[in-house]
């Protein structure tokens, strides 16, 4: 077969990061070569390509769950917001331009082009594209110039199928009110509906979703329940504040892990890796009392390194990173927390301070470049067991080390990250899938905290190798396989229904009417 599909939401955080997980890796173990694709993502949270280019973690993800390697196409444009309003704006994997949320309406029409030609690369490299829609396709201020939801169903011919976060309630208005803001070229194009995150008894549902069909002439292609831990790599702060279960420790005791949650955290799954080991427990969090009491605190990285560290400043959430040092609790900084750590930032990139004052914890300096690097470095943790460690590189800041201790070797003889008493630092995103130095890091603080925490013996990526599985089975078990083969395929059925108002015209003629009958009678 071939043919390809997009998948869009009510509204952000809907589910359609994880339908689409699921619906590559149900197709994969069907035989049949698929690839995610997102054209136009904004997101913090990144992922650099063993090609060293920049796209989205949850299209990286995808590409895992479709057993592929992730690259620059499935992600053509990703936005990074910054500081001071603008926004980094990422083609094919590499810095493009900055913007402001105004100009850069005006720059879709030539980044249109752009995403077009990466979704017909993948289309003409694999037999099936599930595409992922960027927030609603019904935000009609955004409508024009849209190049990730209906603007790129319209130019690339691809059938929709529009996802509804039942648990969040007001699942019918939403779907319904989200059809209806559409013009009628792209109603044509939206081939049925999806449930996400359904609990309850199924008997109740089934008759609101047989008059939603039968007021829209749209099917329901399956309700998918709701099921805890399923939720891939998230992309905005909004996964931060999800549950997260903690596993039963194997040893006596937990380990409570505080991650200081910056205004532009980014790359916030460097933890998800902690989170799945027994017994800890990983909170992100903007209180003095939680930073200081952890028995491991983490400065995660940012995109707006000096105006984070100003802002943690105004909160005084400095004093207890100060008050840890001075403790000998231990406490580690990745990428952006890293530079904080440090002595002095130079950055006429990110920022326009120019020059700020680090925290002084680490003998390091910073100073950013207009070039970014990019990179997938490995190495060795020299403090640690000299255990095997890999990570990822996303940043514009040269750390350059005055003292202390080397964290990592890195292949080519270098030497990597920092460290001084109990305070770490590092640039490497992802360190902590590395099975051999989580559990050795671990393992250290547990001993520096005199507590009984034991490791697990389960490797990261065979977790979530699981994750994607039980991804695969909610799809094949929980939707109409053939009703979505058939809309891939043959894309949407001729003759849908119109449902008013719709946008653009449609929508401008009906408000002249009501307008024109006002001023008549």
């Amino acid at each position: 077969m071939r043919g390809a599909l997009l998948v869009a939401g009510t509204h952000s955080d809907a589910g359609k990061s994880v339908v689409v997980a699921g619906i590559c890796r149900w197709l994969a173990r069907e035989g049949i070569k698929v690839a995610p694709f997102k054209a136009q993502n904004m997101a913090l949270n990144s992922f650099v390509t063993r090609g060293r280019a920049e796209i989205g973690r949850a299209q990286a993800a995808q590409a895992a769950a479709a057993c592929i390697e992730p690259e620059a196409a499935m992600n053509p444009v990703l936005l990074k917001p910054s500081a001071g309003g603008r926004t980094q704006v990422i083609v094919r994997g590499r810095p493009y331009s900055s913007a402001s949320a105004v100009s850069y309406q005006g720059m879709k029409r030539e980044l249109l082009p752009v995403v077009l030609e990466s979704l017909e690369d993948l289309r003409r490299r694999f037999e099936v594209v599930v595409c992922e829609g960027a927030g609603s396709p019904a935000e009609i201020n955004l409508r024009e110039n849209d190049i990730a939801n209906m603007g790129l169903a319209r130019a690339a011919g691809l059938p929709v199928v529009v996802v509804g976060d039942i648990d969040r309630g007001g699942l019918f208005a939403s779907l319904y009110g989200t059809l209806a803001l559409l013009s009628a070229e792209d109603q044509a194009l939206v081939g049925g509906f999806l449930v996400n995150k359904f609990r309850g008894d199924a008997a109740v549902l089934a008759p609101g979703l047989a008059q939603m069909s039968e007021l829209t002439g749209r099917p329901f292609l399956g309700t998918l329940p709701h099921v805890r831990g399923l939720g891939i790599d998230g992309e905005d702060s909004l996964a931060l504040d999800a549950p997260r279960d903690v596993a039963t420790p194997l040893g006596k005791d937990s380990l409570r892990v505080a991650v200081v949650r910056l205004g532009r955290i980014s790359n916030f799954t460097d933890f998800d890796a902690l989170s799945q080991e027994p017994g800890v427990s990983v909170r992100f969090t903007e209180s003095y009392e939680e930073i200081l009491a952890a028995d491991l605190t983490i400065l995660p990285g940012t995109k707006a390194t000096v105006e984070d560290l100003k802002a943690m400043r105004t909160r005084g959430l400095d004093r207890a990173l100060i008050e840890r040092d001075k403790r000998g609790l231990p406490t580690l900084g990745i990428c952006g927390g890293y530079q904080m750590l440090g002595t002095r930032i130079e950055d006429r990139v990110e920022s326009d301070e120019g020059e700020a004052a680090g925290l002084g914890l680490l003998p390091v300096e910073t100073i950013f470049e207009e070039e970014k690097i990019l990179a997938r470095p490995e190495g060795r943790a020299l403090l640690f067991e000299a255990v095997p460690v890999s990570g990822y590189e996303i940043r514009h800041g040269r750390v350059q080390r005055a003292g202390g201790e080397p964290l990592f070797t890195a292949s080519g003889a270098g030497r990597e990250g920092c460290r001084v008493g109990a305070t770490f630092g590092t640039s490497w995103h992802g360190v902590f899938e590395s099975d051999g130095f989580r559990s050795a890091f671990l393992r250290w603080v547990a001993k520096e905290r005199g507590l009984d925490w034991v490791a697990g013996d389960e490797p990261f990526a065979a977790r979530r190798e699981v994750q994607f599985e039980r991804l695969g089975d909610l799809v094949a078990e929980n939707l109409d396989r053939e009703a979505l083969l058939r809309l891939i395929e043959d894309g949407p059925p001729s003759g849908l229904p119109f449902m008013p108002p719709g946008t653009q015209n449609g929508l401008q003629q009906k408000v002249g009417a009501l307008a024109g009958q006002g001023s008549e009678g």
